[in-house]
């Protein structure tokens, strides 16, 4: 493939969010590398996508230690396509990456200790070939290792310049009150957070945004679209060659109930009258409200990006719409 020049434009075509109350501004949409960047998938497909990302102005990539599979791939992979692509715009770009789950065997390949946060940062920077990450998260919360020690390693890794922002995943709202004191004691800046939200699952509005908004912190979204149930993907009921239809998936057979399905299909209705497509929608629900600085999109081809991608023409609601997702998704 040539080498690859990115878009002149590329800024024009994407919206920027500031970050909390940081000098940070996020793509309203940024890439995540979860799926489809392991050895498993294709390179070429993989690189097309993160050069479409940059075309159209996403400029956070965000990756974990074990994403893949198998473990480490997705860093691995992504290092060679930055060699190849990105390298010469690496002052344009926001990489993160993360630990806490599992990566490697043993009592020191997990969770939140020290020894576990700094070793694992230190073999992501060599799979991605970076000297350094711009955010580097705490991937969830662990409930044996004293906070202070994690957020200590958190402070740790950025005195050495290893990260230049620190964020954590999935802690709840006191959890992240009492990490946000810990760290602004060690002068070290809490910069974001990466819960799970869509209009499904919204565990956060119970008290985490509200803390994100008084910490001036700012917020990442994942799972946008529930694993492809807010798509149309299950309209009819669910495709052979779909996730859940897969043994061992994320995404369980049982969670497309005949009940999900007549919502998802009134969802739709909403969609429609609004000129967007379901994913789309599902999309600009979480972005209308200023306190989610960005949302996380993974994708499996460019032609699903771009779909992703149309859905910020449109962020805005009507009272009328929120009250009917409401009612369908009974909330």
């Amino acid at each position: 493939m040539e080498s690859y020049k990115a878009s002149e434009d590329r800024y024009d075509k994407m919206q920027y969010r500031r970050c909390g109350k940081s000098g940070i501004k996020l793509p309203l949409l940024s890439l995540g590398l979860w799926h489809n960047f392991g050895d498993n998938d294709d390179f070429e497909n993989a690189r097309n996508i993160l050069r479409t990302a940059f075309d159209h102005g996403i400029t956070h990539f965000d990756l974990a230690n074990n994403y893949g599979p198998p473990y480490g791939s997705a860093e691995k992979n992504f290092g060679k396509i930055f060699k190849k692509d990105f390298k010469q715009y690496r002052d344009e770009l926001i990489i993160s990456t993360k630990a806490g789950w599992d990566m490697w065997p043993g009592p020191y390949g997990n969770f939140g200790s020290r020894k576990y946060l700094i070793a694992s940062l230190d073999q992501s920077l060599k799979r991605m070939g970076l000297e350094y990450v711009d955010i580097f998260y705490h991937h969830r919360p662990d409930p044996d290792t004293p906070l202070e020690e994690t957020m200590g390693a958190l402070d740790q890794i950025v005195r050495q310049g290893k990260a230049l922002y620190v964020g954590i995943s999935q802690y709840n709202a006191e959890d992240t009150a009492r990490a946000a004191k810990i760290l602004k004691s060690q002068g070290t800046p809490f910069l974001i957070h990466q819960p799970r939200y869509n209009m499904i699952d919204r565990w956060v509005e119970d008290g985490l945004l509200d803390t994100l908004e008084d910490l001036g912190t700012g917020s990442i979204v994942f799972s946008p679209l529930e694993q492809g149930i807010l798509t149309s993907k299950y309209l009819h009921g669910i495709p052979e060659d779909s996730r859940a239809a897969r043994e061992g998936s994320y995404l369980d057979r049982s969670q497309i109930s005949e009940e999900r399905i007549k919502q998802i299909q009134e969802l739709n209705k909403i969609a429609e009258s609004r000129g967007q497509s379901l994913a789309q929608m599902a999309v600009a629900w979480l972005l209308k409200d200023e306190r989610v600085t960005s949302v996380l999109v993974g994708v499996s081809k460019v032609s699903q990006l771009k779909d992703n991608i149309a859905a910020i023409e449109n962020i805005n609601f009507s009272e009328d719409e929120l009250k009917r997702i409401d009612t369908i998704l009974k909330f």
